[in-house]
């Protein structure tokens, strides 16, 4: 018989490692409560409970009864009552999801509040003011969140009560005000739903808990979720605690605080204090925060004990911990831990130093880190030298630089990013309804908010440049425009240059210098803690790694810069690339040739170019691997466009005899779908001397590194290859030339001769391919177009943002690879061609060679190598390390 489920458990029930269950909120809620810090008492509706509710319209018949009787618990803790008009108790209701989800779900504080508790909360607390700002608050988001009354209502009452009272911040709002703007509340609900605010406090509790419940189907946690990759089936945990006051005056207040710097990773404690408020207030923006070392001199014994509860914190949990806390009255209350979203910098920083303190180990710290951070810690740098002072400064929340036109609503910024514009989001204060275009922009800029707020979180947990909190800055989103201090005037459209790292912003557009990692990187030499901590972590990985790394580079300069990048050689050399400016007339020539000794002219003076070209890379690379594909696409790509040489021909007098030429060669080469046509070793085999003008400039390049006392390591890669058939033609004309240049040479060498496998029918019939190739090189940017039967070139403009918003995927099958369908094909490919050919070997070059997640795919199916761009080496390697982590943690490597 199954044990009845249980949905709702008291924090002293509960631990961290329910946070499936409990969501990551409700587990350090339990976690807290566990280890003795002052966390005031509650308990948790589980996910659970939201599962149900979200598949049945309904809650589960047994939560109104365990809901009512944790209730009676926490009331009995408490000595007092659910919205009792003596002395109530009062409750926050707040989601609480496995994944942190900063600001995309609902909270409603104060619930317990009506006309009768609100007199009586007056007189216990003796604060008048206190309680009916506690109650506008409680009308205002339960109006907006419960009961879905624009908000924008509810603040234009509030700005209009300013304006007459000529305050600037609602804080300045005396009681009487604020009873008058509590009756307005309630009006603006009775108008907007036809029902009065509730004032039975069970029935404002059970309608929270529903809204939270619904609030993990709306919109903005769609979209972060998307965002982010959290699945859609989790559901959300509710959070009942009972409420305690930071805005009971001035030995009250509210912060946030962070074991360690969540933007550079330096140990000490950081965050944001507001007196007298209440935690919405801090995480807003709308009132500007105090650093969080102002609270030692306001309340000395509150920042203490404090700090004590900090260190319990990360050393419990053995990461940066972020803490939402309240003074009340001089008591010193915990509310919420979790482990801290934290910029690249951060994480890198956070990780090096915990391993070198002896808190984690080497293997812990490379799994605290990842390659997409690294990425980003690769991106250049403003070079500020000799540039104009900055029009604003303000709390760098998030580094890096970005530069785009200024827009004033998310909308917008949505719009112009869909047409390709870069834009920098500049708000007053962000709020969750901004994600969309935190999400489309380069960067954000508010003129309020500190390193705690939400766009600061938000940001921060994206990689998202971002500057908070340029006071000085005048935002008036309606005119679309803000004025620095100096008297500019930035209106929508105007180009900016935000700094994350330095908390600045440039009217105009800055030049930019390679990042200090991105120097260290191809130089080895560190110039600080950061670059300390990325080299640390590379070096494991490297110790780690099954998989090797190589490039994807076509110039020797690409290669050089590969190699120290920690490339260990060239998995596809595009030789493509070196037909293309001022060799565009020979090729052209070759395809023009009316019969074979114009040709093999054309193909003669191609020959040294080539060698050249392979000298070079070969020489860059010595010692390791460089493989070189042949000839991949169509030759009409090496011509004019069809339709300007018509142009060009019918506005002349006398049009070019060459141009005539061009156009009736273009018209007889023309395909209706190019890239499945006349390209790859199809090429090769239709164009007499096509190959063995190429494979003779590979071969005469070895030779010529041999005899200068190189160690060449060429191998040459046959592309598109759709059966053994066409492989075995293509290699013995590769064989033929090799044993003439060998012979020609006096020069032995040895020459791998492998494929691409880039077809599905090339994968599924690789135990066959395999017989006549030394080696599989999987193009899967070609095998997931073949695949899906889709063009990237298109497909990613018209379609796909349709099939990401409606889940068809959740990343595009070109940016991660599809481990299902082009996936599986790799997997089976890979397999079939090591069993027919045991000394067979496998890599991919294609985009997803870069790529975190697709590089573990590959790691699990046994493959060789990766190759990708040399900007992505060290994030590949970074990866190949943790996903060998992982396979020996998992027990599943492969090979």
């Amino acid at each position: 018989m199954t044990a009845p489920t249980k949905y709702v458990y008291a924090f002293s029930e509960g631990s961290r490692d329910m946070a499936d269950l409990l969501g990551g909120k409700g587990a350090g809620l339990a976690e807290m409560t566990r280890l003795g810090l002052p966390v005031p008492p509650g308990f948790t509706v589980t996910t659970e409970a939201c599962k149900v509710y979200l598949a049945t319209g309904e809650e589960p018949d047994e939560l109104g009864v365990e809901v009512a009787r944790a209730l009676a618990d926490l009331e009995r803790a408490m000595g007092r009552s659910l919205g009792a008009p003596e002395d109530p108790l009062l409750v926050s209701v707040r989601s609480g999801a496995r994944f942190s989800m900063p600001g995309m779900m609902e909270t409603i504080l104060d619930i317990g509040l009506n006309d009768d508790s609100v007199t009586g909360l007056a007189k216990a607390s003796g604060q008048e003011r206190f309680a009916w700002d506690s109650y506008r608050r409680l009308v205002q988001m339960f109006g907006r969140t419960v009961m879905g009354v624009d908000g924008d209502l509810f603040e234009q009452a509030i700005s209009d009560h300013m304006a007459q009272r000529h305050v600037a911040t609602d804080h300045e709002l005396d009681t009487t005000e604020l009873v008058k703007l509590t009756d307005d509340f309630k009006a603006i609900i009775r108008e907007a739903t036809g029902e009065e605010f509730p004032q039975d406090p069970a029935d404002q509790l059970a309608r929270a808990i529903r809204a939270v419940f619904d609030s993990w189907n709306g919109e903005r946690a769609h979209v972060y979720r998307r965002r982010e990759h959290i699945p859609e089936d989790l559901g959300t945990a509710v959070n009942i605690q009972a409420m305690v006051f930071g805005n009971l005056g001035g030995d009250s207040g509210t912060g946030v605080a962070f074991t360690r710097d969540p933007a550079t990773g330096e140990s000490g404690v950081y965050g944001d204090y507001l007196p007298d408020a209440q935690g919405e207030d801090v995480v807003s923006g709308v009132r500007d925060a105090l650093p969080l070392t102002e609270l030692e001199h306001l309340d000395p014994r509150a920042y203490a004990a404090l700090g004590g509860h900090l260190r319990t914190l990360e050393n419990h949990y053995r990461d940066l911990c972020d803490v939402e806390f309240t003074v009340e009255r001089g008591k010193l209350w915990i509310l919420q831990t979790r482990v801290g979203k934290r910029t690249a910098e951060a994480a890198f920083r956070i990780a090096h130093d915990l391993g070198e303190e002896g808190t984690i180990s080497a293997d812990e710290a490379l799994m605290r880190v990842d390659g997409a951070e690294l990425t980003r810690l690769m991106f250049p740098r403003f070079d500020t030298a000799g540039a104009a002072e900055p029009i604003a400064h303000g709390v760098p929340a998030s580094p890096g630089a970005a530069v785009g036109v200024a827009v004033f609503d998310s909308a917008e910024a949505v719009r112009r990013a869909a047409a390709g514009e870069r834009t920098v989001l500049v708000r007053r204060e962000t709020t969750p309804d901004d994600l969309p275009g935190m999400i489309a922009a380069e960067a954000v800029l508010t003129s309020r908010g500190g390193k705690t707020s939400h766009a600061a979180v938000v940001a921060r947990g994206m990689g998202k440049v971002c500057v908070c909190g340029a006071e000085s800055l005048a935002v008036d989103p309606a005119a679309r425009r803000f004025t620095a201090p100096d008297g500019t005037v930035v209106t929508e459209g105007d180009t900016l240059s935000v700094d994350g790292t330095a908390g600045t912003v440039h009217l105009g557009e800055l030049p930019l210098t390679a990042s200090d990692v991105g120097r260290t990187l191809q130089t080895g030499t560190s110039t600080g803690p950061l670059t300390d901590a990325v080299l640390g972590a590379l070096r494991h990985a490297d110790s780690l790694r099954r998989l090797e790394v190589r490039a994807n580079a076509d110039t020797p300069e690409d290669a050089a810069r590969a190699r120290a990048l920690g490339a260990q050689g060239i998995g596809l050399c595009r030789t493509e690339h070196m037909f293309l400016g001022e060799r565009r007339a020979l090729v052209e020539a070759m395809i023009l040739a009316d019969d074979d000794t114009a040709r093999e002219q054309a193909l003669a003076a191609l020959l040294p170019l080539q060698r050249e070209d392979f000298t070079g890379i070969l020489e860059a690379m010595d010692g390791l691997p460089v493989t070189i594909r042949l000839l991949d696409p169509p030759l009409h790509e090496f011509l004019p466009d069809r339709t300007e040489l018509a142009l060009r021909i019918a506005a002349a007098e006398d049009p070019d005899p060459r141009d005539r030429a061009l156009l009736k060669a273009v018209e007889r080469m023309d395909e209706q779908n190019p890239m499945l046509g006349l390209r790859g070793v199809r090429l090769g085999l239709a164009v007499p001397g096509l190959t063995a003008m190429q494979v003779r400039a590979v071969a005469e390049a070895v030779t010529a590194r041999l005899r200068a006392g190189g160690d060449p390591r060429a191998e040459i890669m046959i592309p598109l290859v759709g059966t053994v058939e066409e492989l075995r033609l293509a290699r013995t004309e590769v064989e033929r030339v090799l044993a003439e240049v060998a012979e020609e040479t006096g020069t032995p060498f040895d020459c791998p001769i492998g494929t691409m496998i880039e077809l599905p029918r090339a994968a599924l019939t690789a135990d066959r391919i395999a017989e006549a190739a030394d080696f599989f090189s999987f193009g899967t940017n070609d095998l997931t177009q073949t695949t899906w039967g889709l063009s990237r070139d298109d497909a990613e403009a018209s379609f796909f943002p349709l099939y990401l918003d409606r889940g068809v995927f959740e990343v595009s099958p070109f940016e991660t690879i599809d481990q299902d369908g082009v996936g599986r094909l790799v997997e089976i490919a890979a397999a079939a061609g090591r069993a027919a050919n045991p000394d067979l070997e496998t890599g991919v070059c294609g985009e997803h060679g870069g790529d975190p997640e697709s590089i573990h795919f590959f790691h699990r199916v046994g493959l060789d190598y990766v190759s990708c761009s040399p900007f992505r080496i060290p994030a590949a390697r970074l990866e190949a390390g943790r996903a060998a982590l992982i396979g020996r943690a998992e027990g599943s490597d492969s090979r």
